[in-house]
């Protein structure tokens, strides 16, 4: 079995007080690394702090709401500030502000996008500087979702957000190789503050929670578990034995680990001289038509009662 081994390292975990950013910043001090933890939470921050400090780790805390250049550079500059470097950074940070696009606000659409993809914007940005900046390369971790790579109902700005995510993961990783920069993306799946609120999750956490399995059908049939079970492809992605990973989005949870494909195209068919609408609604039902793709994350498959 590999050892994945951190020392000397020195992470940045966005969002990192609770839920899954706190099993990254977990797992990464685990295997050796520094980490600075945010949050908008003082309190929060610190007690995740403290229980990294209690498991072994090397913690700090930077408090700030993510989406600015300030905020970005101030969690670079901590970094450095507190262990001389920054190796990785994990862009974990979001809100949610779910409606359908009739009800959606601007304000909602505008925060959760700030957080999300303009977060993850500017922290990439002063980080791959900082690393650029060293010489020794490093490793950029973006969380994506799998609304971002499929869709999903009542979520325009967070799955338009996770979308973006997963496509600056691509162009980054082609402009950042020469620095041997290393550029993904992850799509979690896990039992957050998010999932238990769907009603057919919520006794299956319910029953976690209070000592209990999840289900194979769970585990292994939709890769859903804890977010514990998702945070140790961060300390993967962070080593020496993903240096040749890259570009790539990757999705975790439960016992499943995958591989997502890119968008490409996947039929297609050819007109002399070009086409009209006429010639398109022709060709249509028998050529690229004929196999439209489905949207949405697809609904659970529960075991019958």
């Amino acid at each position: 079995m590999s050892s994945i081994d951190l020392s000397g390292k020195v992470a940045v975990v966005t969002g990192s007080g609770r839920g899954l950013g706190l099993a990254y910043a977990h797992a990464l001090a685990a295997h050796g690394a520094s980490v600075v933890v945010n949050d908008v939470d003082e309190a929060v921050a610190e007690a995740a702090v403290k229980s990294i400090a209690e498991a072994g780790g090397r913690a700090v805390a930077e408090v700030v709401p993510v989406g600015t250049t300030e905020a970005a550079e101030r969690l670079v500059n901590r970094a450095v500030e507190e262990f001389g470097r920054l190796d990785v950074l994990v862009t974990n940070a979001g809100i949610l502000r779910d409606k359908v696009l009739w009800k959606m606000t601007d304000e909602d659409f505008d925060a959760v996008v700030t957080t999300h993809l303009k977060g993850t914007f500017t922290c990439a940005r002063a980080a791959a500087v900082r690393m650029r900046e060293q010489g020794e390369g490093g490793s950029l971790i973006l969380v994506g979702s799998p609304a971002g790579q499929r869709g999903n109902f009542g979520q325009t700005n967070y799955a338009a957000a996770k979308a973006g995510i997963a496509a600056m993961a691509r162009t980054w990783s082609m402009e950042l190789g020469r620095a041997n920069i290393t550029v993904n993306a992850i799509v979690p799946v896990a039992a957050t503050a998010m999932t238990e609120t769907i009603p057919a999750f919520a006794p299956y956490i319910e029953a976690m929670r209070s000592g209990e399995p999840l289900p194979d059908f769970l585990r292994k049939g939709e890769g859903f578990g804890t977010p514990e079970d998702c945070a140790a492809l961060v300390p993967f992605l962070a080593s020496e034995a993903a240096r040749g990973v890259t570009g790539q989005a990757i999705g975790i949870g439960g016992d499943k680990v995958a591989l997502w494909s890119h968008p490409q195209e996947i039929r297609a068919a050819y007109a002399d001289g070009g086409w009209t609408p006429g010639t398109l609604a022709d060709a249509w039902p028998t050529s690229v038509g004929a196999e439209l793709q489905s949207v949405g994350i697809p609904a659970p498959k529960f075991p019958e009662a």
